[in-house]
């Protein structure tokens, strides 16, 4: 996903242009460090304590001048109108969140207000296209023939959370001004793979197979996750 981000901020900016990154539910700020360590201006912005102590301990291990460019602020993502004014942010990122939203379209909507004109929103999503394709794969048929009728589903974590259908989110995309530029499939051939599992040698072969796989249909249509990049008008 970092891969098919950095080609989109590429393809859209000026190469050395310091952006100004909003990361909404950034987690323990893997994606804000690494935007941070490229020279970009990044705001994090977390509602979960232990993530973001988690943030600022990754954080305080950084050189100054990385430090420098990075700030964390505690708040719900659907409040990004109370924090920040409308197109402060070339760049804003919304990864592994929608599923946790009962209702989307307000936060989305709010996300693209953040945007300045010909800014890049960032989405990964939960596939609702091919929720069937874990259990299938794992020999639950029961639960595969459940999946074909419905976008809700159990996580990892034990949280009964919800996907989106690539369909839906390009009309909604379409209906906030941040129509969709490019999609790409992410997990396409390691979603079943055990958590904590270990890193393969030939890693980089791995990645290679998932960025190919994740650009080219049919395979990019059967990820788990879904990265879509909307772009302001």
């Amino acid at each position: 996903m970092a891969r098919q981000l950095d080609e989109q901020i590429v393809g859209r900016f000026p190469v050395g242009q310091r952006l100004r990154v909003l990361d909404v539910g950034m987690g323990q700020g893997t994606q804000a460090l690494r935007l941070a360590r490229a020279g970009h201006q990044v705001t994090g912005l977390e509602q979960d304590s232990t993530m973001i102590a988690a943030a600022r301990e990754a954080l305080a291990g950084e050189p100054e001048g990385i430090r420098e460019r990075m700030r964390i602020i505690e708040g719900d993502g659907r409040d990004t109108g109370v924090h920040f004014l409308p197109g402060s942010f070339d760049v804003v990122l919304c990864h592994g969140v929608l599923m946790y939203v009962e209702e989307p379209d307000p936060l989305l909507a709010g996300l693209a207000r953040m945007l300045a004109p010909g800014g890049l929103l960032s989405l990964l999503v939960r596939n609702g296209d091919a929720l069937a394709l874990r259990p299938g794969l794992s020999g639950d048929w029961a639960g595969a023939l459940a999946a074909f009728d419905t976008v809700a589903y159990r996580n990892r974590l034990g949280l009964d959370v919800r996907a989106d259908r690539l369909k839906d989110l390009t009309s909604t995309l379409a209906g906030i001004g941040a129509p969709l530029h490019a999609w790409y499939g992410v997990r396409v051939f390691t979603d079943t793979a055990a958590d904590g599992a270990e890193v393969p040698a030939d890693v980089e072969t791995l990645l290679a197979a998932e960025e190919k796989a994740g650009r080219t249909d049919p395979y990019r249509g059967v990820a788990a996750l879904l990265h879509l990049c909307g772009v302001r008008g």
